[in-house]
């Protein structure tokens, strides 16, 4: 499947809003909204990553992400997701909201998890529940 910038934000804003909250859930019974600022943090920047995603794939000879460079792609996100979010980001755009301390240690368990989540059901799930998503280029409508 060759996704479209639409079918990416899509099917990112899917499965985040779907698998990501159930698998947030449990990190978050302590009271602690940190695991919901990193999951809206996952969402926001991935949806300005996939602009990039979508240019970098028109180069390559076959239009599609091969299942190594989506783990490539998925730890690049980690990495501008915690420094600049916890050291930049915040304070330029007025993210209020967003905690400034994020533990290492909290943030990459929480974030290996969803991304997990997020990548096996994108692999596995989604092409048996929706075998017209993979012709659709990801999109849902």
């Amino acid at each position: 499947m060759t996704p479209t910038l639409i079918g990416r934000w899509q099917t990112r804003l899917l499965l985040l809003g779907t698998l990501g909250v159930i698998v947030t859930i449990p990190f978050s019974l302590s009271g602690d909204s940190l695991y919901f600022q990193i999951l809206l943090s996952v969402a926001f920047l991935g949806c300005i990553w996939d602009i990039g995603y979508n240019f970098l794939q028109t180069l390559r000879w076959d239009r599609d992400w091969s299942a190594l460079l989506q783990l490539a792609a998925g730890i690049w996100e980690a990495i501008f997701i915690y420094f600049p979010f916890k050291f930049l980001i915040r304070d330029l755009l007025k993210l209020n909201w967003l905690s400034s301390e994020i533990p290492l240690d909290k943030f990459l368990w929480h974030y290996c998890c969803v991304w997990l989540a997020v990548f096996i059901a994108s692999q596995t799930i989604m092409r048996v529940i929706f075998p017209r998503w993979r012709f659709l280029g990801g999109q849902w409508f």
